[in-house]
């Protein structure tokens, strides 16, 4: 029988042959691999924030090279819950990353734990609602037109329980960072400003900008959730 350790050295070693050589296809742009992956720090970053959270179900948006869902996997298995379940929503991973990410995810063995919905998160999202998923935690790196980054994090707050997390890549980008403005100024998300220590911002044609979170930033949802009087409406 595998053991868990032996599970979580699997991972850790795709972990590790991903970053020193890359991913064995890229889309063909300059450099993308570079310019699209969750850098390795901040994968080890949310790999610990998850373990602490003790996260038994996670759903990720967006999947392109897997770092991020790597890491996403070591922490699930790390936790060793009976019933350990990853869903990532990519409607892309087959015709424009050649199933790249989920290749890497089963050499690493994480297709037991995880199941791909090729599909926007638009309608992903509303379809693991309807079935009465709960998630403990959540991460998105989608898409990051503000009108779409909004709607994946309206429905992710009904699918992450109260008092979970949910984790925003690229958050120093305008139209990420006012998407989820909202949701703190207006329903009680509360930003954790430690768990991204000493990021910086390393997305293509970003200057370098040292400090906590400026690349990924993680929100505490309120427990118990609410919803508040249409007339206390707060701009953001």
């Amino acid at each position: 029988m595998v053991t868990m350790e032996e599970r979580r050295a699997r991972v850790r070693e795709v972990r590790r042959r991903l970053v020193r050589e890359g991913p064995a296809r890229t889309r063909d742009r300059e450099a993308d691999f570079e310019k699209v992956t969750v850098p390795e720090r901040a994968c080890d970053q949310l790999r610990d924030l998850l373990i602490r959270e003790g996260a038994q179900t996670v759903v990720e948006v967006g999947l392109a090279y897997a770092s991020s869902a790597l890491a996403i996997g070591e922490a699930l298995i790390t936790v060793n819950a009976p019933h350990p379940r990853h869903v990532i929503i990519d409607p892309f991973q087959e015709r424009a990353w050649s199933n790249v990410g989920w290749d890497l995810l089963c050499s690493a063995g994480l297709d037991s734990i995880a199941s791909l919905v090729l599909a926007p998160s638009s309608i992903g999202l509303p379809r693991l609602l309807a079935e009465g998923l709960a998630a403990d935690a959540a991460f998105v790196d989608g898409s990051h037109r503000f009108h779409e980054v909004f709607v994946d994090l309206y429905f992710l707050r009904k699918i992450v329980r109260p008092g979970g997390l949910i984790v925003v890549d690229d958050a120093w980008t305008p139209s990420v960072r006012t998407a989820v403005h909202y949701y703190e100024r207006n329903l009680g998300w509360r930003a954790i400003p430690d768990a991204f220590p000493g990021e910086t911002v390393t997305a293509a044609g970003a200057a370098p900008q040292a400090g906590p979170g400026s690349r990924c930033r993680a929100f505490r949802l309120p427990d118990p959730s609410f919803e508040p009087p249409f007339e206390e409406f707060r701009a953001f």
